[in-house]
């Protein structure tokens, strides 16, 4: 049998989950993160140089991690660059069972995505005899089980996605929408303003608007004030921080301790 999928049976059983958007592409990176106790991570393609391989290595590292006492296994999201079947079909036979896929449009480009991770006669997923995620072919159910397990997440990022939003999470097989805050900033005007009261105000209505229509709502808010506004709003997958980030405002503050003339003003969050 597929392994179960923890995260998609918590967000149908609407329990917020909270993760940790990764950027550094290694596998001992994700190994390290994933026991510290978040029941998600993001582990990102989009705007990294992680590939295919390298995902392998990154997936392999979660699922060795030592978690935290009294947490459970964090589970794995991973972010292809694009919503493209061939992507989809790679990330998923290595075995990747929650896939969060950016700039989603519409209800047409929603229900390829569902297509894409399908098998016929439900989709066009291609099928693969002897992947990771059938256990290289000794899990004999996968075939006929791994819809149940994939969860399916899409990325609501633009004017026109949010003109669609209700039509978006409407379709079949779509689990969960994410809002994401930079691209629709810039789409809205705001960009590098994703903190304006405006734009916070635009998001908390997607998020009571995605809720409406039985889907769950997902953000990533790296300050926690704005992530308790979001989960309070509704949201059910939120990413409160950023490894990158952390490593990189531990590093500034610390050089800056002992090299204060070496200040360089603070980089700003309002990107993320």
């Amino acid at each position: 049998m597929p392994t179960p999928n923890l995260f998609k049976r918590a967000l149908q059983a609407g329990q917020s989950q909270i993760g940790l958007w990764s950027t550094l592409p290694s596998p001992y990176v994700s190994e390290l993160i994933a026991g510290s106790g978040f029941d998600w991570l993001l582990l990102d393609t989009e705007h990294t140089p992680t590939d295919v391989p390298q995902m392998v290595q990154q997936l392999q590292g979660v699922a060795a991690a030592q978690v935290r006492a009294g947490c459970l296994p964090a589970q794995a999201v991973v972010r292809p660059a694009w919503n493209d079947k061939v992507l989809i079909k790679r990330y998923l036979d290595i075995g990747a069972q929650t896939l969060l896929l950016p700039f989603v449009q519409n209800a047409q480009e929603a229900q390829a995505a569902v297509d894409a991770v399908r098998y016929a006669p439900q989709g066009i997923r291609g099928m693969g005899g002897s992947m990771r995620a059938s256990n290289f072919g000794r899990d004999e159910t996968y075939v006929a089980k791994a819809a149940e397990e994939i969860c399916l997440l899409v990325q609501v990022e633009t004017r026109e996605a949010l003109d669609n939003l209700e039509a978006i999470a409407s379709v079949d097989g779509v689990d969960g929408v994410f809002i994401g805050p930079a691209d629709l900033s810039a789409s809205l005007g705001y960009a590098g303003r994703s903190m304006h009261p405006d734009m916070l105000a635009t998001i908390d209505a997607a998020i009571t608007r995605i809720r409406a229509c039985g889907k769950a709502p997902g953000i990533l808010a790296v300050t926690p004030e704005r992530a308790q506004q979001c989960l309070e709003q509704g949201a059910l997958f939120v990413a409160v921080g950023m490894d990158m980030m952390l490593l990189r405002t531990g590093a500034d503050a610390l050089a800056a301790r002992f090299k204060p003339s070496q200040m360089t003003p603070a980089a700003s969050a309002s990107m993320y």
